[in-house]
């Protein structure tokens, strides 16, 4: 059974940091895309950082460029989200999201996601 759990949200005031960790049971992070997203009350789902298996290429929402790191620990199985310069508009639920695509089969895991609150 695959499992992938959100950790290290909370409310931060404008200008903090809070970092996200997304630990994975069932599968090994580096042998999938691990992609974190989040979502605004009232607001379409985005994707903000993507980390590419094997490769480790990173890439990352305009809106979040120079602010936010996605790493990986293959050690722990897990991806971290370090958020730096956080601003009111960062807020809204986080989740993390595990993908590949081997031969025909493609396979998408998700998290059940947690809630970061930017506010003064």
């Amino acid at each position: 059974q695959v499992q992938l759990v959100e950790s290290g949200g909370g409310l931060v005031q404008p200008g903090g940091s809070l970092r996200l960790s997304c630990v994975a049971s069932g599968i090994t992070v580096d042998s999938y895309a691990i992609t974190w997203y989040r979502q605004a009350p009232g607001s379409e789902r985005e994707s903000v950082a993507t980390i590419i298996r094997v490769s480790s290429i990173t890439k990352y929402a305009d809106s979040v460029k120079g602010r936010f790191t996605i790493s990986r620990d293959n050690a722990k199985n897990t991806v971290y989200l370090q958020m730096n310069r956080l601003k009111p508009e960062d807020t809204a639920v986080y989740t993390c999201k595990a993908s590949r695509l081997s031969g025909s089969n493609f396979e998408e895991y998700w998290g059940q996601g947690i809630q970061v609150t930017v506010s003064s």
